[in-house]
């Protein structure tokens, strides 16, 4: 258990010390607000979309899926978001608050910690298993963010809900279209697969090794950026809803969607690599385009920003008892 959380603790402290150094940074006068503005702008629109696209076209093979695991997964995630919606909207009336509380609470960092994290406790089939499961929580996860977003943002209680407006702004959002992108040359390449043509997009090695290299970008980027934004003056007026979300994301989804999965597991024939990646599902703090995605949408980015911090300082201990409990119960 002294590996479980030593690579805990590998995967989230990284994290902090990266967004320390863009607190530090923009302390120093290095950043400036103008930069920090323009680099959550590319971030969000150039740098994300890209690492979800070859996070997609990575995946070895569609045959591969459990459709099981794989329901488990989806349906857990959006049960998560339907509870958050009405416990959020109880707890607070600020619709900007709102927005942020609910994404906090239903989306984990799965890409940045989830994957490898399953990898490190199941091995080649832990991370297997979390790369199919990405291909369909990451997209999910990123539309059920931009619902929220645009229906609770600061002028949500000013207005009627428009679905025109929300599908919109699901079908044009960067994280959607590099998610859709990734399948879609997914499904091409299955298609190549089974017509026995050789030719793949890794074949194009200029823009291949281009598109990995902007994805390498993409999380130590994004997280100094994060850092530079973020406050400690901003802890004390945030106080409830930080530690509400904290807990909410951090101890209660992990104990919902965990335990109901290991009442299940006979009858869905779960085993330890299908718990791997539903603690990255579950288990693992905000993710950092969470907070991102609030400043472009319009919801409280002040209170995103502090709960990506909060949720992966608290995580340290609670991925650590989460993986002990399972291994206790004989799951790993």
């Amino acid at each position: 258990m002294g590996n479980a959380f030593l690579f805990a603790a590998n995967s989230v402290l990284p994290i902090i010390i990266l967004i320390a150094l863009g607190y530090v940074l923009k302390r120093a006068k290095l950043l400036t607000k103008e930069f920090l503005d323009v680099g959550n702008k590319l971030t969000f629109r150039v740098l994300l979309p890209v690492m979800l696209f070859c996070n997609v076209y990575t995946i070895d093979r569609i045959t591969d899926i459990n459709l099981v695991f794989v329901l488990y997964g989806v349906v857990g995630v959006f049960a998560v978001f339907l509870i958050a919606a009405a416990v959020c909207c109880a707890f607070t009336k600020d619709g900007a608050k709102r927005g942020t509380l609910i994404q906090a609470v239903f989306r984990s960092n799965y890409a940045i910690i989830g994957i490898p994290l399953a990898a490190s406790l199941f091995g080649e089939k832990g991370g297997a298993a979390a790369g199919v499961m990405s291909a369909f929580c990451v997209p999910l996860f990123n539309m059920l963010a931009v619902i929220t977003l645009t229906i609770f943002n600061g002028s949500s209680e000013k207005r009627s809900i428009d679905v025109k407006k929300v599908l919109l702004g699901v079908v044009k959002n960067p994280l959607i279209i590099g998610t859709f992108a990734g399948l879609v040359c997914l499904v091409l390449r299955e298609l190549f697969v089974a017509g026995n043509i050789g030719f793949r997009l890794s074949d194009i090695t200029i823009l291949y090794k281009s598109l990995e290299n902007v994805k390498s970008i993409c999380t130590p980027f994004a997280l100094i950026v994060l850092g530079g934004k973020f406050e400690f003056s901003a802890v004390p007026k945030l106080k409830n809803e930080i530690i509400f979300g904290t807990v909410m994301r951090t101890v209660a989804v992990p104990v919902f969607g965990l335990s109901i999965a290991y009442l299940l597991k006979d009858v869905f024939a779960l085993s330890g690599e299908h718990f791997a990646a539903y603690v990255g599902v579950f288990a693992t703090p905000v993710a950092v385009s969470s907070a991102i995605m609030a400043k472009e949408m319009g919801a409280d980015d002040e209170l995103a920003g502090q709960l990506v911090v909060w949720t992966s300082l608290v995580s340290t201990v609670t991925i650590f008892v989460i993986v002990t409990a399972l291994v206790m119960l004989g799951i790993f």
